[in-house]
């Protein structure tokens, strides 16, 4: 039983390691500057670059009414 058991684990190791084997690799250097050109291309988007108008933040703190 043992012995079946662990040629299934192997079996699916090599399946796995093939897979991970046929994967198209990029160098880091492209993924990089590809990432760059990304973030570039899509800053005018990002509330962390321009900020959150204070009408349109759902976490803006409440207002508090208060009577004189």
């Amino acid at each position: 039983m043992s012995g079946t058991s662990n040629l299934a684990t192997m079996k699916k190791l090599v399946q796995q390691l093939r897979l991970e084997a046929s994967l198209k690799r990029v160098k880091v250097s492209q993924a990089a500057a590809e990432l760059k050109q990304f973030c570039l291309q899509n800053e005018a988007h990002d509330p962390l670059m321009t900020g959150v108008s204070s009408s349109t933040n759902p976490f803006r703190p409440p207002k508090v009414c208060s009577f004189l």
